[in-house]
């Protein structure tokens, strides 16, 4: 069953039509009923072409949060092969939020980590709705610094409301394990790629999406900290969440324009959550033109093109 954002209502109306009218039909009226649907379908298109060509920064960040949009597992699933796990930050626990492991991109060797939240209820709790607590980027470190030793190239899918606040994870050291891992990130002799595949926010992004190309799905958000928690915040109200999303400046078009993100994947009409396989396509193609770029490279010339790339940020602003 598909899930509609408030904003997608005409759309909603249109498909909601079309699936009585062709479950109403008959075999003497087939020919009508085709037309009709036909036009229907056409209309519902034009409807949603319109929604999304001219979508607010707050119904990006709807868009962003779907819950039919493709996680981290069903990249790995699609564009990962022999994709071994490794759990474990060998220090405190296992932390369900940050998933990596080995496994093969277009048939070479790479380091793959990012943030899951799950699909459904059980599988959301089990993953903490993808907000990491300290071990989970512990284990992160772990697995780059395993990444730098086997000259492995890393791939880091990063989808987190941000980091998990609760007081257990400050007690064992929360800010301190997001800036290892971004220190991890800066440090590492190979390449690392991240994209932004739904949320991007606050350190608990910045702790994987520190790399040498970031890109970002068109309906992404990257962000300081969630619109609701800038609202309450700045305004003291949450509810002006809208007001937040669109004055911090979220979405990957204004982003790219102050140098912050280096692509832009495009999502299929309606966001990756209706087309699941093809923004998982597309976003491997993105990855695999990113990589390109970096083949001969030493470890040295990486870390400078990194470098050289977050010191840049502004600077033309």
């Amino acid at each position: 069953m598909k899930a509609y954002l408030d904003f997608e209502k005409p759309v909603a109306d249109l498909e909601g039509k079309i699936a009585e009218l062709r479950s109403l039909g008959s075999e003497d009226d087939a020919v009508r009923i085709s037309d009709d649907i036909s036009r229907m379908e056409a209309k519902s298109a034009q409807a949603l072409k319109d929604i999304y060509s001219k979508l607010t920064p707050w119904q990006k960040t709807q868009v962003a949060r779907h819950p039919h949009r493709p996680h981290l597992r069903d990249y790995i699933d699609q564009l990962i092969t022999e994709f071994q796990p490794l759990a474990g930050d060998r220090k405190f626990a296992e932390d369900h939020a940050i998933v990596g492991g080995i496994g093969r991109f277009e048939g070479n060797p790479v380091m793959v980590i990012g943030h899951e939240k799950g699909n459904d209820t059980a599988s959301r709790l089990k993953h903490n709705f993808g907000m990491a607590r300290p071990e989970g980027y512990r284990k992160a470190v772990r697995l780059m610094d395993l990444a730098d030793r086997f000259s492995l190239p890393v791939i880091a899918l990063v989808d987190t409301a941000g980091a998990y606040p609760g007081i257990g994870a400050e007690e064992r050291g929360q800010a301190e394990a997001i800036a290892r891992s971004t220190e991890m990130c800066l440090a590492l002799g190979v390449p690392n790629i991240a994209v932004i595949v739904g949320e991007g926010g606050s350190g608990g992004a910045v702790a994987l999406a520190t790399a040498n190309k970031v890109l970002m799905l068109e309906h992404s958000i990257y962000t300081v900290a969630s619109p609701e928690a800038s609202a309450s915040i700045l305004w003291r109200d949450s509810s002006r969440a809208a007001d937040a999303a669109t004055a911090m400046k979220v979405t990957a078009q204004d982003l790219k324009s102050f140098g912050v993100i280096d692509t832009i994947i495009e999502e299929p009409l309606g966001g990756a959550h209706r087309d699941r396989a093809a923004a998982i396509r597309a976003t491997g193609d993105a990855i695999s033109d990113a990589l390109a770029g970096f083949e001969g490279m030493d470890a040295g010339a990486v870390r400078k093109a990194r470098r050289d790339k977050f010191l840049a940020i502004g600077k033309d602003l």
